[in-house]
């Protein structure tokens, strides 16, 4: 019995769907709003997460550039920049992170390269043209074993440039164009934040998440010559890259380094460390935790357009249930079964946030590729969250069908064909 009841509805299902299909496209105008409310919360998500699947890959490629044993020491470690005018006492206590800490780290066996590097916000000019504000990097040599990328021209800074705080740049490629053209721009004289420097070389950086805080990168100039001719935020822009060498583990290397500071800054054993250390992988799973709470709020957002699409759905179905009781009273006297009626009416539901699930999917692919494009970073889109975007679109649509659905069938048939 129940094996020719499923088969007598697989027989009428392409008739149903097709008199679902007739009702829709006969009311365009409405049909066309109740798919905009699934249209605006599929596109949401499938356009956040396009955008986050982008920086997710661009962070384990950046992981690969600088080395999954790589960290970083910095005076404090804080999920958000503090303020430096107002800092909380236990980190003005703190002292400020100094070379000195940088050549004693240096040093260690354990150690392949450690430096102190800076960062500060300026422009770089040429003859009238300059950029917009972004991150000079105080750096040395070692800048491309950290963050990759290589010299595409010119050459690094030497040691004495690097000892004195010589008036030297390494420029951004993109930098270098925009400011050059097609002048060559090896040995020219531009000004940083105002200060004369001369171009030594160009820089073509791999995308990297990792890269100091700030903007774009314009210009990478000796540690010396930044401190010296610029101010910098000392608590949130001061830091020291460490590489160990190959074969010793993060573990190791940290308690190296650890130890070595805590005797360069001559701490007791009850004393607590005044200075954080910091890996790829916290890095990473700070990362994670902002854009997982922000990819929580769209989707949050997003379900929400999509309630209200279902509601729009069930709301539009009622109606139309109410216009076409006549319609229903018809089919019923050539035939029609109430599980005809409710499968129709069904299908319509699936159909109309269905349509509006594939079109946001669309919609908002193609904008994560535009963000995502304006952001420099580039994912491939998500197929698994795009199978479930359809999903759930139309398992909204069945959901709120389920009421005007059933109403329909459950008219009687001789009143509908009364109902004027």
């Amino acid at each position: 019995m129940a094996f020719r009841t499923v088969a007598l509805i697989a027989r009428k299902f392409p008739e149903n769907v097709g008199a679902a299909f007739a009702s829709l496209a006969a009311a365009k105008g409405r049909s066309s709003l109740t798919v905009l409310g699934v249209v605006i919360g599929v596109s949401t998500v499938m356009a956040m997460a396009t955008i986050v699947s982008g920086v997710q890959d661009q962070i384990v490629k950046s992981i690969e550039v600088a080395g999954p044993t790589t960290f970083y020491v910095l005076k404090v470690w804080s999920q958000t920049p503090v303020n430096p005018q107002n800092l909380p006492k236990w980190i003005r206590v703190r002292p400020d992170l100094a070379t000195t800490d940088a050549d004693v780290v240096a040093k260690l066996p354990m150690i392949r390269f450690a430096s102190l590097w800076g960062v500060a916000q300026n422009r770089v000019e040429f003859g009238g043209t300059r950029t917009n504000i972004g991150g000079i990097i105080g750096a040395d040599a070692g800048y491309p074993e950290i963050y990759g990328g290589e010299l595409v021209d010119g050459r690094w800074f030497t040691k004495s440039e690097e000892l004195s705080g010589g008036a030297v740049a390494v420029l951004d490629a993109d930098v270098a164009k925009r400011l050059f053209g097609a002048i060559q721009p090896i040995d020219k004289w531009v000004r940083i934040g105002g200060r004369p420097m001369r171009v030594v070389g160009i820089y073509q950086p791999d995308a990297n998440i990792f890269q100091p805080p700030g903007q774009q990168t314009q210009a990478i100039i000796p540690y010396r010559t930044l401190d010296h001719q610029f101010t910098i935020d000392k608590t949130n822009a001061l830091f020291m890259p460490v590489k160990p060498r190959p074969g010793v583990t993060v573990s190791d290397a940290q308690e190296a380094v650890t130890i070595a500071l805590r005797e360069q800054r001559r701490l007791h054993p009850g004393d607590h460390n005044n200075f954080d250390l910091i890996t790829q992988d916290q890095i990473l799973d700070t990362f994670n935790k902002l854009t997982g709470v922000f990819f929580l709020v769209m989707i949050t957002l997003s379900a929400v357009a999509l309630l209200v699409g279902g509601i729009g759905v069930m709301a539009v179905m009622m109606i139309s249930v109410t216009d076409r009781t006549r319609e229903i009273g018809i089919r019923k006297a050539v035939g029609a079964t109430r599980g005809d009626i409710l499968q129709q009416f069904l299908i319509e539901a699936a159909s109309l946030t269905g349509i509006g699930g594939m079109i946001g999917i669309i919609i908002g692919l193609a904008l994560g590729k535009i963000a995502g494009s304006l952001m420099g970073v580039h994912g491939a889109p998500p197929v698994d969250l795009t199978l479930i975007a359809v999903g759930v679109s139309v398992g909204i649509g069945l959901v709120f069908g389920v009421l005007p659905a059933r109403r329909a069938a459950l008219l009687d048939p001789i009143e509908s064909l009364r109902y004027e």
